[in-house]
């Protein structure tokens, strides 16, 4: 029994083999467009938990008057409205007395809120530079198969996943506890505290807790951070086939670009062959080149070549010549010259204005011109 398959199935990464190469600077830029950067959520949101408890810090006797007075203001107001209505409360008092209350809550979260999204939006700024694209938001539906649902469950980047949330949970619970077994005496005594003595320990309490949680999650941050420009950079290598493939979309396919030059020639050479019925004469060395010229003081002060070639073409240069009653004149010193150095189109140079000029002449003494 013989059994059939492919060495390829065991490549390592596919059927490009092995991804050895750096990324090339096309691979990285068409990534970006599609909205793939080596970008760590861990650093924005330890900078927002950050933030939040500082600016709480700051903040937090003010929000404690402010909900104080709020409270105040809201039950006071209940009273009147009942006389209002002759000793009933309306539906439209509890609605006004709360969207009143929620407006002020709202005002007074607003600096919470404008932090956040200055810190968000510079993080991310910060990381991977402005660059818009809507690209990530485009539905892909090729995420929905359920065999690649089931390869990103169990690939590497899941494990990563699954060990820093086993750390985040592990360091948080450790700051936590250690905090709390620290300053738990004084969370005895709440029974023999005002309301406001109290506030002011859990705030205390939760403000201390909340910096040194924030301090860890910064160190979180940091390894995640790291762990996901690694990441990037291996994800984004490439194979030796992949890069040779860029190459070939970008620079066109060799073979590709062989057969435009040969098309080019011909055509180039097709031109050529119809302009070569305007010649004065045609000069050879006499077996490998031929070099046809031209004289019009209205097109050009001097003489220009109109075609030339080598071998084969050369003896085809020949044959339209003796077709067209063209004067071929042989000079192997001047064919070989004006065969490499003087393109068609081109004017012959200064240096070879005699010898030219002294073929011309002798042609147009036996056409009978001069």
């Amino acid at each position: 029994m013989i059994l059939q398959y492919d060495l390829q199935f065991f490549a390592k990464d596919g059927p490009g083999g092995e991804k050895t190469e750096q990324p090339t600077s096309k691979k990285l830029q068409d990534a970006r467009n599609e909205g793939q950067v080596a970008k760590s959520k861990e650093v924005t949101n330890a900078f927002e938990l950050l933030t939040f408890f500082l600016l709480l810090m700051v903040w937090m006797e003010f929000m404690g008057t402010f909900f104080t007075g709020n409270m105040y203001d809201i039950y006071s107001q209940i009273p009147e409205y009942i006389k209002m209505y002759d000793g009933y409360i309306q539906e439209k008092t509890f609605t006004t007395l709360f969207v009143k209350s929620m407006l002020r809550v709202v005002l007074i979260m607003a600096p919470f809120l404008l932090c956040g999204f200055l810190v968000a939006f510079l993080t991310n700024l910060l990381q991977v530079k402005w660059r818009v694209t809507t690209k990530p938001l485009q539905p892909k539906f090729n995420k929905l198969n359920p065999v690649n649902g089931f390869k990103r469950f169990f690939s590497v980047n899941s494990l990563m996943e699954l060990v820093k949330s086993l750390l985040k949970i592990g360091l948080i619970g450790y700051v936590v506890y250690s905090y709390l077994k620290k300053n738990m005496p004084p969370l005895y005594l709440f029974y023999d505290m005002s309301l406001n003595q109290g506030l002011e320990q859990v705030g205390r309490l939760v403000l201390g807790l909340g910096l040194r949680i924030s301090l860890f999650y910064m160190l979180i941050a940091l390894l995640d951070f790291i762990y996901q420009k690694v990441k990037f950079k291996n994800d984004m290598k490439m194979t030796k086939q992949e890069v040779k493939d860029e190459f070939k979309n970008q620079e066109g396919d060799p073979q590709i670009k062989s057969k435009q030059r040969q098309r080019m020639q011909e055509a180039s050479r097709r031109r050529m062959m119809q302009q070569l019925p305007q010649a004065d004469v045609v000069i050879t060395n006499p077996t490998h080149y031929a070099v046809a010229i031209k004289y019009d003081p209205q097109i050009y002060d001097a003489p220009y070549v109109i075609a030339k070639g080598a071998d084969y073409l050369a003896q085809k240069i020949k044959e339209s010549a003796r077709e067209n009653h063209i004067e071929i004149v042989e000079n192997k010193p001047l064919a070989r010259m004006l065969y490499a150095n003087v393109d068609v189109g081109s004017v012959v140079p200064p240096e070879l204005y005699q010898a030219v000029a002294e073929v011309l002449a002798f042609v147009y003494h036996l056409q009978g011109k001069v």
